[in-house]
C-alpha cells in the first residue's frame, strides 16, 4: 500500500484516485500523524441485474409459448 503525505495528496488528488483503484487502497497521512485511507466504492448493482440464460430459442418462439398458454382453459 502506498502511502502519500497530505499534501502530495492534494497536488496529485486524480492520480491518487488512479493508484487506489489500480492497487485497492492508498493511505494518507496528515502532519499530526492522522492517517486516512481511499479505497474504490464498489458499484451498486440492482438485485434484478441478472445474467440471462441462453435457452436457444427465438424470441417468437417465446411469445408463440405465452399465446398458447393464455388461450387454455383450466376447468
Amino acid at each position: 500500500m502506498k502511502e502519500y503525505s497530505f499534501t502530495q495528496a492534494r497536488q496529485h488528488f486524480a492520480s491518487l484516485l488512479d493508484e487506489a483503484k489500480k492497487e485497492g487502497v492508498v493511505c494518507v497521512k496528515k502532519r499530526d500523524g492522522e492517517s486516512f485511507y481511499i479505497k474504490p466504492a464498489k458499484p451498486k448493482k440492482s438485485p434484478l441485474d441478472v445474467k440471462g440464460v441462453e435457452l436457444g430459442i427465438t424470441s417468437s418462439e417465446i411469445v408463440k409459448a405465452i399465446r398458447e398458454s393464455r388461450e387454455r382453459s383450466y376447468s
